[in-house]
């Protein structure tokens, strides 16, 4: 029997932060709570810190009051593979611990283990949601390999940055997809004319640069209801059914997902009061932050705030609608959900995750 990563364990006290990293170095999507036998007391998934820091709990904050202290397992007694695939299908969960009479956890099975020949797909499908990729942008911080190709085009492995990010998406069934394109659009149509696919690409030309949101305009005849924006230089592994679900139960005009970042200042960080008198010192503290990604759902609704024929970006777009009293929210992903793809340094990183890990899949 394999070693079960230590990065699916976490303890009653430890923080909401350190679960967040624990997730991100998993790859369950979960940390169960034990004592310090291994003995299960508890799970705690990357769904439920999501809705604990949307409700504004202190990611500081000890987990012993929010941790699911009834999760579901198996007895090794009577543990079998049908068990497992009942529950997998039942509950919509991907990741069972099987623990001893001491309930010592020993082994952890996992969606894949069960379903192994991919038989079953556990996503909901939201096939009827447009998606619309801005792939008109110059790329400038991806000079000067972007003064000869466009950036959607630029390669990961065998595959371009945009194929990519179809691909991400077409897991969750959708097939209709929108390419503003702008500088070197040719080249992408070109591209993809001259490839196999099976989901159905729709170019629309922009005249000038109109900004992230200027250029959503040329779509406001073509969108009916709720739709989905990427970036093109972006690749986000969120569960998109759920996403939606939350964009609609939440009656939003524009959900963006957000990531959570952790970032450490290397120094020791005076603090001081009027006149330079020295209250503290924090040696090399880490601050968390939520950043936009890139990955926005928008009512069709949200287009009539567009201003035409004018640069408008995205973050324009957010603050009209939060001056007028529409509803904006945000879907936090983990650090480890996102990658940025934009600057050479962030592209060497993502070349280096996909080689080395099963990261995207």
């Amino acid at each position: 029997m394999s070693e079960i990563d230590k990065n699916l364990f976490v303890s009653a006290h430890d923080t909401i932060k350190n679960s967040l990293k624990k997730i991100d170095l998993n790859a369950e999507r979960i940390v169960f709570v034990v004592d310090d036998k291994n003995s299960l007391m508890g799970a705690l998934s990357d769904g439920d810190l999501r809705r604990i820091i949307l409700k504004g709990m202190d990611i500081n904050s000890s987990i012993i009051s929010v941790y699911n202290k009834k999760p579901v397992f198996l007895k090794e007694e009577n543990f079998n593979y049908e068990k497992c695939k009942d529950i997998f299908l039942t509950l919509k969960i991907t990741v069972i611990p099987v623990v001893d009479e001491q309930n010592i956890i020993t082994r952890v099975i996992t969606w894949d283990d069960v379903f192994s020949d991919k038989t079953y797909k556990l996503n909901n499908k939201i096939s009827d949601i447009p998606l619309i990729i801005m792939a008109g942008g110059k790329g400038t911080r991806m000079a000067p390999f972007t003064n000869i190709l466009p950036k959607p085009l630029i390669p990961i492995g065998e595959k371009t940055i945009l194929e990519l990010i179809i691909d991400r998406f077409l897991s969750f069934g959708i097939m209709q997809y929108n390419l503003i394109v702008n500088y070197r659009g040719e080249m992408i149509k070109a591209y993809f004319d001259s490839i196999e696919k099976k989901y159905e690409l729709n170019y629309v030309w922009e005249k000038e640069f109109n900004g992230t949101a200027g250029s959503l305009k040329l779509l406001e005849d073509s969108i009916h209801d709720t739709f989905i924006v990427t970036n093109c230089d972006i690749i986000v592994k969120a569960d998109y059914a759920d996403v939606v679900n939350f964009h609609k139960k939440n009656n939003a005009f524009v959900t963006i997902i957000s990531s959570i970042q952790h970032h450490k200042i290397p120094y020791g960080v005076i603090e001081f009061e009027n006149g330079g008198v020295v209250t503290g010192i924090q040696e090399k503290p880490e601050f968390s932050f939520s950043i936009n990604t890139g990955v926005y759902v928008l009512q069709k609704e949200a287009l009539s705030f567009i201003k035409p024929d004018q640069v408008f970006h995205m973050t324009d777009l957010i603050e009209s609608l939060i001056k007028e009293n529409k509803k904006v929210v945000t879907y936090p992903v983990n650090e480890n959900d996102y990658v940025d793809i934009g600057q050479w340094e962030e592209y060497h990183k993502t070349v280096e995750k996909f080689s080395s890990t099963n990261w995207y899949k």
